[in-house]
């Protein structure tokens, strides 16, 4: 007997994604007291242009039950290793360039589990390594082309943390598929209408132009941007922050490699302009890009012009999709029998994968948060708290890549003006002058990043943290400076011994 009925409405990676995790979670190939449909409208589609994602999707496709080398062949996944940030501190000029990398592996501690990050802070500013060079050896990794893992290891399995580079249309197929035969229902047809009950204000039905009425006792909209329950229907406020984050379009495309064997860097790169940054992300049959740009410092032909600039003139000769976006979030994302998953409850930014971690932490709030039977109020109301919460987290931590830029562009300008980074964040900085970002900074339920995470912008923004007072509390120089050695020396050799990013890609087409 069925106890809780799911109706999930809009398919792509936000639907796919929280089925296949329902329907994993609910187990119901043994539990007839679930039932999950997904209802895919052809008329919403998938901004597909090459996507990246945070560690977290390792553990997410692992608990699906999907096989990694059959992922990335289907989705013509690469590996992402982090992602490195070029020309954010200052603009080119005289041939001089500024890179930093944001890899996926914690930094090393010292001898006798000590923090390391302050050992890197008291040395000579001029000389010492660069801090993500310093602290792990996957800088030496990435940068040498190299894969995270070895071929026949296990899957999602391997030496150095890592996420995928992957085509958004693919990987929503292959997470339909895998919600299927998990035994989620699949329907067809545009949504027409959204009934709802006119004493409560919930969702009585939906009507589908193909299948008719359908009912459920929980709708998850995946509606995308047009948010056509939670927005529409149920009318859940949406809160701008534009007033932090300033860019709000992106012109994407895909151009081919120029040989099929061509070299993959394993890591998104993110390129600054004047009025924003432009991603290049490496697939397995081509590259992704995408001028990200403010409109209010910009507009659409100077953005395809940054673009052009960028790929050598080749973005004119294929087709360019222009993207506009709303940077905010939906504050009550659950309202009443209605949960919104993915863009309907709220995009920032394509920086940093945000996204795709988004619809992870919601699938997973959603499946352990919903009750078989009695009211879902409690459970929507810590849903709301949590996710708003990592919204605002994660506004802070995206804003933290702008304010320290020394860029002298209107739009650089504009984002270091105090008056535009969250008041949190600006009294953090505060504190970060005399001591590094630590774990109690944070609480991780409510956090997509971790302290490292900023230590490595920070540090990789050449932000001053001054320790000398307490130099003396770090006493262990020698086993500092050793441990140092040892990162640098099995840096060199993990770039030596592990198999080259495309050598590796290549293994799983062939397999």
């Amino acid at each position: 007997m069925v106890q809780r009925s799911i109706l999930i409405v809009g398919g792509g990676a936000a639907g796919w994604l929280t089925a296949a995790y329902l329907a994993r979670h609910f187990d119901l190939a043994r539990n007839p007291r679930v039932a999950i449909t997904v209802l895919e409208s052809p008329d919403i589609g998938i901004i597909g242009v090459g996507e990246g994602s945070f560690p977290t999707i390792r553990n997410t496709l692992r608990f699906l039950g999907v096989d990694e080398a059959a992922f990335v062949r289907r989705s013509s996944a690469t590996f992402k290793q982090g992602i490195r940030f070029d020309n954010w501190l200052h603009a080119p000029a005289g041939g001089r360039q500024h890179s930093y990398l944001h890899p996926f592996e914690a930094p090393f501690d010292a001898e006798g589990n000590q923090s390391l990050v302050e050992y890197w802070l008291l040395e000579d500013a001029g000389t010492r390594a660069p801090f993500a060079e310093a602290m792990t050896i996957q800088n030496r990794v990435a940068a040498a082309q190299r894969a995270p893992k070895q071929a026949g290891e296990g899957d999602f399995e391997g030496p150095l943390s890592y996420a995928y580079h992957f085509d958004a249309h693919r990987l929503a197929e292959v997470l339909a598929d895998r919600a299927r035969e998990l035994g989620v229902r699949h329907l067809s047809g545009a949504l027409a209408q959204v009934v709802q009950d006119s004493e409560s204000g919930a969702i009585d039905h939906v009507v589908c132009t193909v299948n008719g009425r359908l009912s459920a006792d929980l709708y998850v909209d995946c509606t995308g941007f047009r948010a056509e329950l939670i927005g529409r229907a149920m009318d859940a406020p949406f809160r701008s922050v534009r007033d932090t984050l300033f860019v709000n379009r992106a012109l994407a495309c895909k151009l081919p490699h120029g040989h099929p064997g061509e070299p993959l860097d394993s890591y998104t790169i993110a390129a600054a302009h004047a009025g924003g940054w432009i991603w290049n992300i490496g697939l397995a049959g081509a590259r992704g890009l995408g001028c990200v740009y403010s409109g209010d410092h910009l507009d659409e032909d100077a953005a395809a012009a940054v673009l052009a600039t960028y790929t050598g003139g080749r973005s004119r000769d294929v087709e360019v999709r222009s993207i506009g976006f709303d940077a905010g979030y939906r504050t009550t994302p659950w309202v009443k029998n209605c949960v919104a998953v993915g863009l309907a409850g709220g995009f920032l930014e394509p920086l940093e994968s945000t996204g795709m971690v988004m619809i992870e932490t919601a699938a997973a709030m959603i499946a352990e948060l919903l009750p078989l039977n009695g009211s879902v109020a409690g459970p929507a109301r810590r849903f709301n708290e949590r996710m708003q919460a990592r919204y605002d987290n994660t506004v802070a931590f995206l804003k933290l890549h702008y304010c320290l830029s020394r860029r002298n562009e209107p739009f650089w300008r504009d984002n270091v003006d105090p008056s535009s980074v969250p008041e949190r964040l600006r009294e953090l900085l505060d504190e970060w002058r005399y001591r590094p970002p630590g774990r109690f900074d944070f609480i991780l339920d409510l956090d997509s990043f971790a302290w490292f995470n900023y230590q490595y912008i920070l540090y990789g923004m050449g932000f001053a943290t001054d320790l000398s007072p307490q130099s003396g509390d770090y006493a262990d120089q020698e086993g500092a400076r050793r441990q140092f050695e040892r990162i640098a020396r099995y840096g060199a050799r993990a770039a030596r011994e592990l198999p080259g990013h495309r050598e590796l890609i290549d293994s799983f087409h062939a397999a």
